[in-house]
């Protein structure tokens, strides 16, 4: 006797026994005709993939990864800013940028970082893949920290002619960034201990 089954919870049935899935209210269809589940295509073997190795959408971006990406962008923007105000030998603002073209090349490895970061977070595709990138996620965040740290031991002077300075709020918010995007990269992908799953009977709910 052919076996039927519901195309979409495949729960099967004998011919005859029913002609809707008494759940789903779908129409049964011969179980030989209907694709492979989701779960089959996954592993040869037919065991489910594990929800933390699920690829998720492009545009999706909890677990940290929406949040690194944009301290990310702002710390790149922020590069563009005035980190300096000059008072003597003549008055000018000099942004981090100014600094790397001008004078302190190493600097350009902070603009490196933010831009280098921003992909790194948004390539991730499954929480697996952003729990793998914490390190890299958070060596790269750290790097303009590092970098406003040697500016502050080592300031710029000036020659025979003296110079005179502040360091302006962008340089500190750059600061700041660097510091909470550490921390948040080193979270990034959050916990296995709670999932939300995304198909089958438990869609909707959370795996603890």
């Amino acid at each position: 006797m052919a076996l039927l089954a519901c195309p979409f919870c495949r729960e099967m049935f004998e011919e005859g026994e029913a002609e809707a899935c008494p759940v789903c209210q779908m129409p049964l269809a011969k179980l030989h005709k209907l694709p492979p589940s989701i779960d089959a295509m996954h592993d040869e073997a037919g065991v489910p993939t594990a929800p933390e190795m699920e690829r998720m959408p492009l545009t999706y971006l909890g677990r940290g990864k929406g949040p690194l990406a944009a301290l990310a962008l702002a710390g790149l923007a922020l590069f563009f800013m005035p980190w300096v105000r000059l008072t003597m030998p003549y008055i000018d603002a000099k942004s981090a940028f100014d600094l790397a073209h001008e004078r302190i090349g190493w600097l350009w490895a902070c603009c490196a970082a933010w831009v280098v970061l921003v992909p790194t977070v948004l390539s991730r595709r499954s929480i697996v893949q952003m729990r793998g990138a914490r390190i890299a996620a958070a060596f790269l965040s750290a790097i303009p920290a590092v970098a406003i740290g040697v500016l502050l031991a080592r300031p710029p002077r000036g020659g025979l002619i003296p110079v005179r300075y502040t360091w302006d709020w962008p340089m500190w918010a750059t600061l700041g960034v660097s510091l909470v995007a550490v921390i948040v990269a080193l979270r990034l992908g959050g916990s296995l201990d709670v999932i939300d799953v995304k198909r089958g009977s438990s869609k909707g709910q959370a795996l603890h």
